[in-house]
């Protein structure tokens, strides 16, 4: 961790998810996903000096890592609770996800998204059986809205990442990595609200104690990062960012992991993340969203932190506005 930043005491959040429940989680989830697989480019290995391993969850069901708590969730619920449906709010990847995992089971699900969220991810949604109700793009409206939603529904809300099935979930995308690449010298992952990274800290905590988890997020909405220095939560409401996916702040629960078991929160500029994105687009021929493509503009950024190190790398998703390419947009 960081010489400078601040631990200061911390009462643990109730109902942490720990390493039984990752275990648990892989069993109930894996009729309903893939196990992704991990890319190289010897383009990039040049360029940082380093190795890296690219966990592709962008070929994950659902185009994102987030099917992975979101099914965890619902195949959790009981009968009872299943019938009421599910709800969430969600800027799009956990929505999508949700909605996916809810027309698994054959239950309803209720989306709460921002109107600027993009069409593709709205359009997912629908086309699986999801309802989207829009709000305005602000962490206070999404709420808000979703409140007036569940009060309604009176369904069962998924938290798209402050949730302990969803954070389990989550870390095993992390645990596949160490089962197919064994100990690496580190993992670096996007962080919003910090599910996937609070769930590569609990995989890593169990399995391999010397890979350092960093975290990768927008200067333009880099609360993460100001919490990180600061040493408890900072929360912004409404960032721009070309990030739609991590514009959400920390939780109690994602705070824990990342405050206890992340070395870094590194920093990348959206000039920077647009040019890793699409460096990724022209060398790997994949497509990613713009949120994924953080971590790498991160190492890009730093590259003697990660020289001669093993890496992995999580693209977290490649739901993307075809229309509204980043590179393109005036």
């Amino acid at each position: 961790m960081s010489p400078d930043t601040a631990r200061p005491a911390e009462t643990k959040p109730a109902d942490l998810p720990v390493y039984a429940d990752v275990l648990a989680a892989h069993e109930r989830i894996r009729p309903h996903i893939h196990r992704t697989p991990i890319l190289t480019s010897e383009t990039f290995d040049r360029m940082t000096g380093a190795q890296l391993f690219f966990k592709c969850e962008n070929f994950q069901k659902a185009g994102a890592f987030k099917a992975r708590g979101a099914s965890n969730a619902v195949f959790s619920l009981t009968d009872e609770q299943a019938a009421r449906g599910v709800a969430t709010h969600s800027s799009g990847n956990h929505g999508l996800s949700l909605s996916y995992a809810a027309g698994r089971r054959g239950i309803p699900c209720q989306v709460i998204m921002p109107r600027t969220a993009p069409e593709p991810k709205k359009a997912a949604v629908r086309g699986y059986g999801g309802t989207v109700v829009e709000c305005e793009p602000s962490t206070s409206s999404r709420e808000a809205v979703f409140a007036e939603v569940v009060a309604r529904t009176g369904a069962e809300f998924v938290h798209p990442y402050n949730d302990p099935r969803v954070i389990a979930g989550q870390a095993t995308c992390s645990k596949e990595m160490f089962e197919d690449l064994g100990d690496l010298d580190a993992i670096i992952a996007p962080i919003g609200g910090g599910g996937m990274v609070s769930g590569t800290c609990l995989s890593m905590s169990a399995l391999s104690p010397r890979t350092q988890v960093y975290a990768a997020e927008p200067t333009a909405a880099d609360d993460a990062y100001q919490s990180f220095r600061r040493g408890e939560i900072v929360a912004y409401d409404a960032p721009a960012t070309i990030a739609d996916g991590l514009k959400v702040p920390l939780k109690e629960r994602t705070w824990h992991f990342v405050r206890t078991h992340v070395e870094d929160v590194l920093l990348a500029d959206e000039e920077e993340i647009i040019a890793a994105m699409r460096l990724t687009w022209e060398r790997m021929k994949i497509v990613m969203e713009p949120s994924c493509a953080v971590p790498l503009a991160a190492i890009l950024r730093n590259p003697r932190l990660f020289a001669g190190k093993r890496v992995g790398v999580v693209i977290t998703g490649g739901n993307v506005d075809l229309d509204r390419l980043p590179w393109l947009t005036p």
